[in-house]
């Protein structure tokens, strides 16, 4: 079941900012100067703009209880508390201004409703678009981790190693078994950064039996920053993605580096790869990310909203992909 979620600091002020444009919207009908309608924006603002947090404030502290009702009761629930913040700037704004004379109490409260009718379906029609994004989003990544040729590969480099390292190969093939089997798993809305690398380092493992040395990799890992939350199936493909477009078409191979780092309570994840010596395979190497990056991009702020930085491009002659996210633990059912 779908619950409209209010506790993302990006709701908060796409919601503060639309109430307030239907208000200066309103005001426009009573004023007669703009010196005037400023004047009447301001007072009207005075007195809705803490019913709003109020309204905001209650439905994310009611998520929980959210959760049990149908989305009809969800849509009544949010209406009934829109209601009661409309009254509620009335009643303000008449103990405020005590010689302003009646304030419609009832149309307020049927403005309130309204308003907050529309949140609500905004935020339902928000939290729908998470169940087909990240359904699509994983299909794709899906695709991408079970290409034919990469499966290939893997295979022929177990059957080369079978009679000279047959204890390598094994290992090769159970790294494989444990990346199918975390891809073909049913996925829930988010996992730990420790998941993300722990299934990278998996997929690494695999492609370092064939590139051998022309493929060096760092990784740099904070301990304090693995508990935080991202969507699941993420980090691998970014990885993946490295090795395509960075170390594969180069004849002496390159490095790659995954770091983390917990810092003024953020998550900074960086993935660095060198590039083709040549300009043409450069050019395409960065071309190459675009796919996965936009793709990833979206499932960011689906999940973390504003609260999320994305970057990916050229710097210093690397490619560097730079996630920063706020540090959380995981939700416990």
């Amino acid at each position: 079941m779908q619950v409209f979620d209010a506790c993302h600091i990006g709701v908060v002020l796409r919601a503060v900012l639309f109430v307030e444009v239907v208000l200066a919207v309103g005001v426009m009908f009573h004023a007669s100067t703009p010196v005037d309608w400023l004047s009447r924006l301001a007072l009207v603002t005075g007195g809705a703009l803490p019913s709003t947090l109020g309204w905001l404030l209650c439905t994310c502290a009611l998520k929980s209880q959210l959760q049990r009702l149908p989305t009809a009761m969800q849509y009544l629930l949010g209406t009934m508390l829109g209601f009661i913040a409309g009254v509620s700037t009335c009643k303000l704004l008449v103990w405020v201004l005590s010689d302003a004379g009646e304030w419609p109490q009832l149309a307020s409260g049927f403005a309130g409703g309204l308003m907050a009718l529309a949140l609500v379906a905004a935020l339902q029609m928000r939290a729908r678009g998470r169940t087909p994004a990240a359904t699509t989003a994983r299909l794709t990544e899906l695709q991408a981790r079970i290409r034919p040729h990469f499966l290939f590969n893997t295979l022929n480099s177990a059957v080369a190693l079978v009679r000279e390292e047959p204890a390598k190969a094994e290992a090769l093939l159970e790294d494989l078994s444990d990346l199918f089997r975390h891809a073909l798993m049913e996925q829930g809305t988010s996992s730990t950064l420790e998941e993300e690398i722990t299934l990278a380092q998996r997929y690494l493992d695999i492609e370092q039996v064939r590139f051998g040395e022309r493929m060096r990799v760092q990784w740099h890992l904070d301990p304090d920053a693995m508990q935080s939350t991202l969507p699941p199936l993420l980090l691998q493909p970014l990885v993946e993605n490295a090795v395509k477009h960075g170390i594969e078409p180069c004849a002496r191979g390159g490095k790659l580096r995954i770091s983390t780092e917990l810092r003024n309570r953020r998550v900074i994840l960086q993935i660095t790869n060198t590039l083709p010596d040549t300009a043409e395979g450069e050019a395409n190497a960065t071309r190459g990310h675009g796919i996965a990056l936009a793709n990833v991009r979206e499932r960011l702020r689906l999940l973390h909203d504003v609260d999320c930085d994305f970057s990916a491009g050229m710097q210093n002659g690397l490619y560097r992909v730079r996630i920063a996210l706020p540090a959380s633990q995981p939700h416990t059912p």
